[in-house]
């Protein structure tokens, strides 16, 4: 098993290990004198793992468990209220504990849950999804989406423990690894050439255990300098802010988050190319890693449908988005595009001929 210490103002562990999803009542009860344990989990995840999770927790804790429709379309107020109401109606204090088991939609909704319940009570990730585990479970990002865009109605609240456990991944299909591969690339293009590297030379399968662990450590690390994202946690949004969009315009379903993510790194990348913001060849090295992977690098939506989109982005400040840009494979800045400059920066053929690139500073 490895361990990771994330050191923000309460600190936590990230504990990563084979077999951690049986022992997750004894690793909780270490950390926690909780009396009651509530399982938030969705349908698909209530099939698979709920009956293990409840059997290891039941020993320290009074264990009662909810389960919602799986899928995006779920993340909703309604959905979040009944999480919360479910919570009263067991009876939890502000010493008693939420678990999140399942993948980045629960970790989301029973995090916010805990945050906003009796203003905050302490709550467990145990991630089953590689996206989950790779991303969305570290760091306390909690929300649900609203009509007007993702995410846009949530809370930092970071949990009190991490537990991932490699195994669960196994039931998982193709198209859900490829998913969490979409923001294993994309921390390999903020941070780390190497990593971005291995997983464009190798099969990410036969390196899974470092990957993960690689992948969090990153997160750990961006997430300790800047815990509620006011900088250099920003960069962890490469390729979301047209992917956000991306998914609105879908309506939340047809495209998977970590898919639509890597859609909007190619484009971002190839717009930041026309710039002269990113090196050539930048966005085609990031297609072929995405296409080995199985993920789009392309979408139908045009220019003036993801611009309107977009400006409900959450990442939105005052007149401007804040555009995650590569100066290089592995360096990431922050660009900002005034609002009314966002249709041409995207249009990426608009400035190929440009060399007047100050108003987007």
């Amino acid at each position: 098993m490895k361990k990771l210490l994330v050191n923000t103002a309460r600190p936590y562990e990230i504990l990563i290990g084979h077999g951690l999803l049986d022992d997750c009542g004894s690793c909780i009860s270490r950390i926690s004198q909780a009396q009651k344990a509530a399982v938030i989990t969705d349908s698909n995840v209530e099939a698979l793992y709920l009956s293990r999770c409840v059997q290891s927790l039941e020993p320290y804790f009074d264990v009662c468990t909810y389960a919602f429709p799986a899928g995006e379309s779920s993340k909703t107020t309604g959905q979040w209220v009944k999480i919360v109401e479910f919570l009263a109606q067991n009876r939890l204090s502000r010493g008693d504990l939420v678990v999140a088991l399942g993948g980045g939609v629960v970790g989301d909704m029973a995090g916010f849950a805990a945050a906003s319940y009796m203003r905050g009570i302490d709550y467990v990730q145990i991630p089953t999804t590689l996206l989950a585990q790779l991303a969305s479970s570290v760091g306390g990002k909690t929300a649900v989406d609203l009509p007007q865009g993702k995410n846009l109605c949530g809370a930092f609240h970071q949990p009190v423990l991490v537990l991932i456990d490699p195994e669960v991944l196994s039931t998982l299909s193709r198209r859900f690894f490829s998913d969490g591969m979409g923001e294993a690339i994309k921390y390999g293009c903020i941070k780390s050439r190497a990593l971005f590297d291995r997983i464009q030379n190798e099969d990410a399968h036969d390196f899974l255990d470092e990957l993960i662990y690689d992948c969090v450590d990153i997160k750990r690390q961006v997430v300790e300098a800047d815990a509620t994202e006011k900088g250099e946690r920003a960069l962890l949004n490469f390729g979301h802010t047209v992917g956000h969009a991306i998914e609105k315009l879908s309506h939340f379903s047809g495209i998977s988050h970590g898919a639509a993510v890597g859609v909007g790194m190619v484009y971002v990348s190839r717009a930041c190319e026309a710039l002269g913001l990113t090196p050539p060849g930048t966005a085609d090295a990031i297609a072929q890693v995405l296409q080995k992977y199985d993920l789009p690098t392309e979408t139908a939506f045009g220019v003036p449908e993801l611009t309107a989109a977009l400006l409900n982005d959450k990442k939105q400040t005052g007149k401007a988005v804040r555009f995650v840009t590569l100066q290089s494979l592995g360096c990431a800045v922050l660009t900002p595009v005034q609002n009314e400059n966002i249709e041409a920066f995207l249009g990426a053929a608009h400035f190929a001929a440009s060399s007047d690139i100050a108003a987007y500073d």
